[in-house]
């Protein structure tokens, strides 16, 4: 099996695999491309998504900068609006739904790595490595997140959900509610 995939088989892998750096290099002249565009080079932009995008529904804009690992990890459905200066580590699959909205700084994380520092570093001086893992994450359509929101590996977000700013999502949350707070929680059914 390739660092790859154990990468998106949630097994433990190494980040500094040929194959994995090669994407990572991929992604980052892409990114620097896109992020050092004009505003108005709208058709320039569409091609730069579609090449470092699993999927990129219509209609959604991504205001730069804007960042990521892969890139090919990531799937966005249309009417999307990714706003500034978010992260999203796709480590492993990063699916979002239509009609959302992502406001800045948002945070979207898929790897992990162990607690424990002797479990964590591999090896020493210049050949030391970090032990990483990573799981998926899910976000519903017609999902709004707010500002400065960190949604930790593994989570599903269901359909129609507000995050409220500044929340840390460590854990599912369901269809149709308003949920905010460190760690984030259900507060209200939205009908």
């Amino acid at each position: 099996m390739t660092e790859k995939e154990k990468m998106l088989n949630g097994e433990d892998y190494n980040s500094r695999d040929s194959e994995l750096l090669k994407m990572y290099h991929n992604a980052r002249k892409l990114l620097k491309e896109y992020n050092n565009l004009d505003s108005e080079l709208t058709k320039e932009r569409e091609r730069i998504l579609n090449r470092l995008f699993k999927f990129k529904g219509s209609g959604v804009w991504i205001e730069p900068p804007f960042f990521c690992d892969y890139g090919e990890n990531i799937s966005i459905g249309e009417n999307t609006f990714v706003n500034t200066n978010c992260i999203f580590l796709d480590n492993n699959k990063i699916t979002i739904g239509k009609n959302g909205l992502i406001a800045p700084y948002v945070q979207i994380y898929t790897a992990s790595h162990p607690l424990k520092a002797s479990d964590r570093i591999i090896g020493k001086g210049n050949e030391a490595r970090y032990l990483t893992s990573s799981k998926p994450v899910t976000i519903g359509a017609n999902v709004w997140i707010g500002g400065n929101c960190v949604i930790f590996p593994g989570v599903i977000i269901g359909n129609n959900v507000t995050i409220g700013a500044g929340s840390v999502v460590t854990k599912n949350i369901p269809d149709n509610v308003l949920a905010y707070g460190n760690p984030c929680e259900v507060k209200k059914k939205l009908k």
